[in-house]
């Protein structure tokens, strides 16, 4: 069995469909803080906080868990900034906790949700796995510091480890069954979906003078069964003796802010109100990775990876889950 950590979130909800798929019999382990339960539609669930050793320990006693796809995560930059202990109390140290238990159970696989925010200012786009790693929020140096244990680990205790380091995942489950869910909402894409629904009133456009060809930030946005599709095809990797690795993903080109509510307007057939303000401290002009890597080793090839598909299938998840709105 597959051990899904934040199998209740956004991403991981996403995996743990493909997984199912795919064959894998999974335990979705969540604590509920951010999940769903209405997303906890394959494998078994089990509502274990990564804090508690105890309770962890008795997962791996119940089930023969072979692999962890490890997702569990506080995602919000702006908050790891403001209240830093958060971050490093539940992306550390809880990720330690989690190595412990495999540790003690002899097991030697798992798949890491990391981030580009490990680079930190990009000196160059787009992003290669080599580029620099200096982050500039307590989110991303304790995802950084994750991938330095798990760097250790390997060389002390045998661990495998693929970790992989995304750009903006965007989009919904093709057929429906899941999507993006947050609360507070900081993505771009829903945002802008929210505006269309009318559940906000417009979208601010946070700085129109950067140095990108309209003036507003380029972000390179990866399709959320796309990503989970990476994680399949990294377990893959590692069960056929693959060694620790690293990999970006993302679909090497980036669209800018007025290209997204352009397109945004298309899909909805909304109108859209778009408000531009100041720009926001921290935020680069462009980030676009290059997962040329993935594509070679994992024959990662991404299936959504034009912009009207990424909205198209959001927007039919906001429409279902906001039908009361609508």
């Amino acid at each position: 069995m597959i051990l899904v950590t934040g199998g209740a979130g956004y991403i991981g909800s996403h995996a743990n469909k493909e997984l199912t798929l795919a064959g894998y019999e999974t335990v979705v382990l969540d604590n509920m803080s951010y999940g769903h339960e209405d997303f906890l539609k394959w494998g078994v669930y089990e509502n274990v906080d990564l804090g508690d050793l105890d309770s962890l320990r008795k997962v791996f006693q119940k089930y023969k868990i072979e692999a962890v796809m490890h997702f569990a995560a506080f995602t919000y930059v702006g908050e790891s900034v403001e209240d830093p202990q958060k971050y490093y109390l539940n992306n550390l140290k809880n990720t330690l906790n989690l190595l412990q238990v495999m540790n003690e159970f002899k097991i030697k696989k798992i798949i890491f949700s990391s981030t580009c925010a490990t680079y930190g200012n990009p000196q160059e786009i787009p992003i290669t796995e080599t580029h620099p790693q200096d982050p500039i929020s307590p989110y991303g140096k304790a995802k950084l510091m994750v991938e330095q244990v798990l760097s250790d680990y390997s060389i002390a205790y045998g661990l495998r480890y693929v970790s992989l380091r995304y750009f903006n995942a965007a989009g919904a489950d093709p057929d429906g069954d899941v999507g993006e869910r947050h609360n507070p909402e900081t993505h771009l894409i829903p945002l802008i979906l929210d505006a269309a629904a009318g559940k906000r009133e417009d979208i601010k456009i946070f700085g129109t003078d950067y140095t990108t060809h309209d003036g507003t930030c380029i972000r390179d946005y990866i399709h959320v069964t796309d990503l989970a599709d990476a994680h399949i095809k990294a377990l893959k990797y590692l069960e056929n003796g693959g060694k620790s690795e690293v990999f970006n993903l993302g679909n090497g080109n980036g669209f800018s802010v007025k290209q997204v509510i352009e397109e945004a307007r298309k899909v909805t057939g909304k109108e859209i109100k778009s408000t531009e303000t100041d720009r926001r401290p921290g935020d680069p002009p462009v980030l676009v990775g290059s997962s040329k890597k993935a594509r070679e080793i994992l024959k990662w090839q991404p299936k959504y990876d034009n912009l009207t598909e990424i909205i198209s299938t959001a927007w039919e998840w906001h429409k279902k889950d906001n039908a009361d709105m609508m």
